[in-house]
């Protein structure tokens, strides 16, 4: 029993000595991103329809599970569109509600950018 006790407190403390922050003087920690919505209202809460109307053909259209993603791309970003059907009604029409947003060489690019440069591609409006 004591050995039992012995190597649940010892577990314990070192649990309680991975689990602590790490903190260095001086430093500052980041806040996390917030993501706004400013901007996406063309997408957001969109059906893929609309969407390939908005944006023109996807260069890529994956379907997982209910999800589906839309890949828009051009020279200056590439435009992940999710969609899933609504929670209250999972037989209903799959809507838009997440987009990812990138520089083709993979650093950020302001969302609501991207699907404006997207409108005004060739094949998009």
């Amino acid at each position: 029993m004591r050995q039992w006790l012995a190597v649940g407190l010892g577990a314990l403390a070192l649990t309680a000595c991975v689990a602590a922050p790490i903190s260095t003087p001086g430093v500052a920690i980041p806040a996390p991103v917030s993501y706004g919505t400013a901007g996406l209202e063309r997408v957001l809460g969109e059906d893929a329809a609309a969407v390939t109307r908005l944006l023109g053909k996807p260069d890529a259209d994956l379907i997982e599970g209910t999800g589906r993603k839309l890949q828009f791309g051009s020279g200056i970003c590439v435009l992940d569109a999710y969609l899933y059907p609504p929670a209250n009604n999972p037989r209903g029409s799959a809507v838009v509600t997440h987009v990812d947003a990138r520089q083709p060489d993979g650093r950020p690019i302001d969302r609501a950018s991207c699907v404006a440069a997207l409108t005004r591609r060739e094949g998009g409006r």
